[in-house]
């Protein structure tokens, strides 16, 4: 710390230069720090402790829960000085979770969390993350509140709801599906004048049509994980007006043929349709430009029309948008193991799109030593709905403040 404290300090007071109280800026400028130096516990007793002569712990306690200064400020001016450094590709939306045991800490629920691999007590933050392949950083992260702790959910728990007032939620604020989370923050930001040139997420957030549907309004082009049970037509489907019988009104234009799932049409073009392609350096030895060994696998890449109720309902068209439906199918594997949908432009290279898919390489790796691999099922291969996270993520983000929930 050392030998960095000099630049740490300056790109702190960066970031709270526009408070108005010095003692204000003081406390953030030594949190920021407490968060970077070694050890596992980013609570404000451990860090005060690693401090020094800036480990007051009254002080910093103060700043983090009562300290009346505006978050989005910081974050604000951590994406632009991050935006000019990194210069990312892409846009990246994950969770974490944060295991509790006790019944203090506000929103916790029993909540499936990659971090323990199950269900069990935690607190789960949605995060945005400006990434390329050399770098990544978190700008901007919400608290989610669970329905349990909506008094309007018909989920509601009386006990949780009972704690809101002493957790600090404001009245206001209640229960909001992740993805719509993941949306309300990538409007934020691009409100701070950051450029967004692809958004990637896994199958959590893709699997939600009406987060696709959020980026399409919003012309951000995506390549997003999704389940292989959801359906689609082949590119070259069209659809056929059926023949009026006479009376009443006549048939509505529709496809002649039932939607597929996507797993099916990956089958259905064959494991010879898969071309291998290289998307990093790992970590072991190799002959890699690094010295490390290129990771690779098999894949597949169709044009297809992706179908659904939620899709038909908002289509201008009865000829339902062309989309990228990517598959990972390995050597030795009977059938795909994870699916992707993508917008990007129909002329894309495999290799871009495949690189750009699995970008989401970059967080996992920035976040912790190594990611989670539950025993009980294939590496890479999530639960259906579920996230797949890493231990120590929530060492990286800051701890979200009540106020951040929306």
């Amino acid at each position: 710390m050392v030998g960095v404290r000099e630049d740490l300090e300056a790109f702190a007071a960066e970031l709270f230069d526009g408070f108005f109280r010095a003692d204000q800026r003081r406390w953030g400028q030594a949190y920021v720090r407490g968060l970077l130096l070694d050890g596992r516990r980013k609570s404000v007793e451990p860090m005060a402790a690693r401090l020094g002569e800036d480990g007051n712990r009254q002080a910093l306690a103060h700043f983090v829960t009562s300290s009346p200064w505006d978050a989005a400020h910081v974050r604000a001016r951590l994406a632009w000085r991050m935006h000019e450094a990194i210069g990312p590709e892409a846009l990246i939306i994950d969770d974490t979770g944060f295991l509790k045991d006790g019944d203090a800490s506000v929103c916790v629920s029993r909540q499936y969390t990659g971090t323990a691999g199950k269900v069990t007590n935690c607190q789960v933050g949605v995060s945005l993350h400006l990434a390329r392949d050399h770098a990544s950083v978190a700008v901007n992260w919400r608290l989610f509140l669970p329905a349990s702790w909506d008094p309007a959910s018909a989920e509601a728990d009386a006990d949780k709801v009972a704690r809101r007032s002493r957790c600090g939620i404001p009245a206001g604020v209640g229960h909001v599906e992740k993805w719509q989370l993941a949306l309300d923050m990538i409007d934020e930001t691009r409100s701070w004048g950051i450029d967004v040139p692809l958004v990637v997420a896994d199958a959590g957030y893709g699997d939600a049509a009406a987060f696709r549907l959020g980026l399409e309004e919003r012309d951000l082009p995506y390549a997003v994980g999704v389940s292989g049970r959801h359906t689609a037509h082949p590119a070259d489907a069209r659809p056929v007006q059926p023949v009026c019988a006479g009376t009443g009104r006549p048939p509505k234009v529709q496809y002649p043929e039932p939607a597929q799932t996507m797993k099916d049409l990956v089958v259905a073009a064959g494991k010879a349709a898969a071309r291998p392609v290289s998307w990093k350096e790992g970590s072991r030895p190799g002959k890699g430009r690094s010295g490390f060994k290129r990771m690779y696998s098999r894949f597949v890449a169709l044009r297809v029309r992706p179908a659904g109720r939620g899709i038909r309902k908002v289509a201008d068209d009865p000829e339902l948008p062309e989309r990228w439906l990517l598959a990972e199918w390995p050597t030795g594997e009977s059938e795909p193991v994870q699916f992707w949908l993508s917008s990007l432009p129909s002329g894309m290279p495999l290799a871009t799109l495949v690189r750009l898919a699995k970008l989401r390489w970059r967080i996992e790796h920035d976040c912790c030593q190594r990611p989670y691999r539950s025993p009980r099922r294939r590496p890479g291969v999530r639960p259906a709905g579920g996230h797949r996270d890493v231990p120590g993520g929530g060492q990286i983000i800051p701890r979200p403040r009540v106020g951040l929930v929306s």
